[in-house]
């Protein structure tokens, strides 16, 4: 019997599959909090990471942004030279040294989820090479972008949800995202979670406001292979209301698949009222998930935000037990 996510402890969580995973969120019923960090950002509190921070405040699941697969690397998480942390971690199998190159591909995401005892997302960007680009178009490492490879790299590493979808300015279209979705799901296999969607326009000259995603757009994505739809969160995106992402989670649960609001707009650096209010309207809309972005400080939301969102979504006697329940459990 799998435990929703809200009271899963971190043993459970190790233990789970994919699909074992998506079906505890579902359990939680609109009550699992996402907390994206962006990887290669210096720690708010500098000698610990700000995936530890997040967790700490009472993320369920942490999305990494801007992690490349293949230079693996998580700023304040310095693990590959510690051999005694190698051989806590992974056993006498690990008491010679690897080559930094090894030990970063099969360490770096092991050795956080040691840490925070949660599963770990990242997002992957499947730039679309003929989109005009609203300014200059930022330039992505190969290790970021969604390739069935990279996909396929993430997945070995540890990684349990990849996300597709796209930063400011890289020019990531809803087409290019449904035209990654179908080889990364035959690279990865049936369990991986896969997560699919626009956060904001992403520098797009077409997918911007209230046209970022229609009923179509969410049935592509889903055919192809699409666990988890991602919608603009209610009042982050121009045009995008309460009124018209109720529609849309409505047509995602309809198909099968579960919805994640977002806040990618660095409205999770507003204060706390303006981060309630995206909540109530995110959870009465039927998110399952609710996503909050990594730039209320360089790198990772306000804690206090990620604090208030969680409590909003799930009261204080779950939020305080996601906070204080030990790793260890």
């Amino acid at each position: 019997m799998v435990r929703r996510i809200l009271d899963a402890n971190a043993s459970d969580l190790a233990k789970m599959t994919g699909r074992e995973l998506l079906t505890s969120i579902r359990a939680a019923e609109g009550r699992t909090l996402v907390a994206e960090t962006i990887a290669p950002a210096p720690p708010l509190l500098g000698d610990v990471t700000n995936a530890e921070l997040a967790r700490a405040f009472g993320a369920d699941i942490i999305l990494l942004n801007m992690f490349d697969v293949r230079a693996p690397h998580i700023e304040g998480l310095d693990v590959l030279n510690d051999d005694d942390f190698f051989l806590r971690t992974y056993g006498q199998g690990h008491r010679v040294r690897a080559t930094e190159t090894t030990r970063a591909q099969t360490g770096t995401i092991a050795a956080l989820k040691t840490l925070i005892g949660r599963p770990i997302a990242i997002n992957l960007e499947p730039v679309d090479e003929g989109e005009r680009v609203l300014g200059p178009q930022a330039k992505l490492p190969e290790g970021r972008r969604a390739t069935p490879e990279n996909a396929r790299l993430a997945v070995e590493q540890g990684v349990d949800m990849l996300v597709i979808t796209g930063n400011p300015a890289t020019g990531v279209t809803t087409s290019s995202i449904t035209a990654s979705l179908r080889g990364i799901r035959e690279a990865v296999g049936p369990d991986p979670i896969l997560a699919a969607g626009k956060m904001h326009a992403a520098g797009s000259a077409t997918d911007a406001g209230s046209d970022i995603v229609d009923e179509a757009i969410i049935g592509r994505w889903i055919d192809a292979g699409a666990d988890i739809v991602l919608l603009p969160a209610p009042g982050t995106v121009p045009g995008i209301s309460p009124e018209r992402v109720r529609d849309l989670v409505g047509v995602v649960h309809a198909k099968g698949a579960l919805a994640m609001t977002a806040i990618g707009t660095s409205q999770e650096g507003s204060d706390e009222a303006t981060i309630r209010q995206i909540a109530l309207w995110a959870k009465s809309c039927g998110a399952d998930l609710h996503h909050i972005g990594d730039s209320g400080y360089p790198g990772i939301a306000v804690p206090e935000n990620i604090l208030a969102y969680s409590i909003v979504i799930r009261g204080r006697r779950h939020a305080w037990r996601r906070m204080a329940a030990s790793i260890a459990r």
